[in-house]
């Protein structure tokens, strides 16, 4: 199934996040989610991988079987080392987590995998995430901020290896406030304002529209217009 979401309203108290969003994800793209701060890009994803319930309509498509997801900031117990941490998701995935070990490599965490948590540094925690996420061949990827924190080397690596797994078919949706980083890798963007999408197409065709040369120039053109 096509994952996507029906009519997607999620309210918290009076305040509404997320004001009726229709969209659907089609395999081998990757689609940047962007708009303002508090404009409903979190709450979406939270939403897609069932962390948070939707207050009406449907989220379908997303099993959680098929996500490999990269959260902005991942939460880990401190006292466990990098392999309980992959050895825990394995066993919960059921699956032998093919890219494992080349992912270890890729992102040079081989020094770290039997270093608890507590003690490695922001950088290398996300690496840890960008493995988790990817471990596996799943059919969806969901990265909330993947590149933040990473130094140059791994973002690089990073994005090659999402789009190797687009190339092979994966859906992949991505927030970031590094737009370039988006430029580079999505085919479509999906902006977002006040819980509403006010913008849906591909990059260039964002580009046109606001007359732009970069996507960063064309995300601040948008906000400023509050469409295209």
């Amino acid at each position: 199934m096509i994952p996507g979401t029906e009519a997607l309203v999620k309210r918290f108290g009076p305040l509404t996040v997320l004001d009726g969003i229709t969209t659907e994800f089609q395999p081998s793209s990757v689609t940047a989610i962007v708009g303002p701060n508090g404009s409903g890009k979190s709450t979406f994803m939270k939403c897609a991988v069932s962390l948070v319930t939707p207050t009406s309509g449907r989220v379908y498509g997303f099993d959680r079987e098929r996500i490999g997801a990269m959260a902005q900031t991942g939460r880990y117990p401190d006292n466990l080392t990098p392999t309980d941490i992959f050895r825990l998701v394995r066993n919960i995935r059921r699956s032998p987590v093919p890219h494992l070990n080349e992912l270890i490599d890729v992102f040079d965490l081989g020094p770290h995998v039997d270093k608890a948590m507590r003690t490695l540094s922001g950088g290398t925690r996300q690496k840890v995430g960008a493995v988790i996420a990817l471990m596996d061949d799943v059919d969806i990827l969901l990265l909330d901020e993947p590149t933040a924190g990473l130094d140059p080397v791994a973002a690089s690596r990073l994005k090659d290896i999402v789009a190797t797994r687009r190339n092979r078919g994966a859906t992949v949706l991505v927030t970031s406030h590094i737009l370039s980083d988006l430029q580079e890798l999505a085919d479509r963007l999906l902006f977002l304002l006040d819980g509403r999408i006010v913008h849906d197409g591909s990059i260039d065709a964002v580009l046109q529209a606001t007359q732009r040369p970069t996507l960063e120039r064309a995300v601040a053109e948008l906000m400023t217009r509050g469409s295209v």
